[in-house]
């Protein structure tokens, strides 16, 4: 879960960087508008999905023009249709033509990937399962994409780098073992989750005898993941990974891991078509 602190932190940096980028040194077109002529505005989805972006949409307007009013017909995390009125604008009109590329950028992207996490969560709801997410995020937009992931009904893995464990291949090379990496990493942070990743049954069978909290299967065949169960029952938990997708998810879920991770949910996005138009 991320913190509301964290949360807002984030939004209010990921807004200035974006305006910045984008009016640079003034919004030419807005500019041949009356700054007096006012108006409302209408935002709606083209597309069926799971609306986000509240936050930023607001963050957006507040940055630009504090007195505009945002009147929201839909919540985050709420499922929405094509043609549905999402949210109404009123204020200056050149201040909402300023903000509205931004504002619309984020909305349709967060909404994307909560989304697509709405449809792998669809899948796998009715077992014990977790949907994780990744660090398969873009560059400065990862508690972005996180909070979407949860509106979508998915969960977070770690934020970063630096709070929990995840010990790879090429951490488990450089330590020298599974064994020696959990150790190392034990009394660095005792406080801290450690996770190891596998690629096979006897790596499974060395990260639990070294106390590893969870184990990453990565790209287990289905017959290994059974094993893997098996092996792993009330000894440590089980995150299945690797070329997880919409048609395996809920066959892999079935054999009973405690996690699916899938990169896809951030990375491999279909923002949704949100329109924004003034009310004549």
């Amino acid at each position: 879960m991320i913190d509301p602190i964290t949360l807002q932190t984030a939004v209010r940096k990921n807004v200035t960087d974006a305006l910045a980028e984008d009016i640079g040194t003034g919004d030419l077109s807005a500019s041949l508008i009356p700054a007096s002529e006012k108006t409302q505005a209408n935002v709606i989805t083209r597309d069926n999905g799971v609306f986000c972006g509240q936050l930023w949409v607001a963050e957006t307007m507040d940055q630009i023009d504090n007195t505009v009013v945002i009147h929201w017909k839909v919540q985050d995390a709420d499922p929405v249709k094509a043609g549905d009125l999402l949210f109404t604008l009123s204020g200056a009109s050149a201040r909402l033509l300023t903000a509205e590329r931004t504002m619309l950028n984020f909305a349709q992207f967060l909404s994307g990937v909560a989304t697509k996490t709405a449809q792998y969560s669809a899948l796998i709801k009715d077992t014990k399962t977790v949907l994780l997410d990744t660090r398969k995020t873009l560059p400065g937009l990862r508690i972005a994409q996180k909070y979407a992931v949860a509106c979508g009904g998915g969960q977070n893995h770690r934020l970063g780098l630096f709070d929990a464990y995840l010990l790879k291949e090429n951490h488990i090379c450089a330590a020298g073992s599974i064994a020696l990496a959990v150790s190392a990493a034990r009394r660095n942070h005792p406080d801290r989750a450690v996770e190891v990743e596998t690629e096979n049954l006897d790596e499974l069978q060395q990260a639990i005898e070294a106390g590893a909290d969870i184990a990453m299967i990565d790209n287990f065949s289905l017959t290994d993941t059974a094993k893997a169960v098996e092996l792993a029952k009330e000894r440590i938990k089980l995150e299945a990974s690797g070329g997880i997708n919409t048609t395996t998810i809920r066959e892999i879920a079935a054999y009973g891991v405690d996690y699916i991770s899938v990169g896809e949910i951030t990375k491999n996005v279909d923002p949704l078509d949100l329109s924004m138009r003034f009310v004549t």
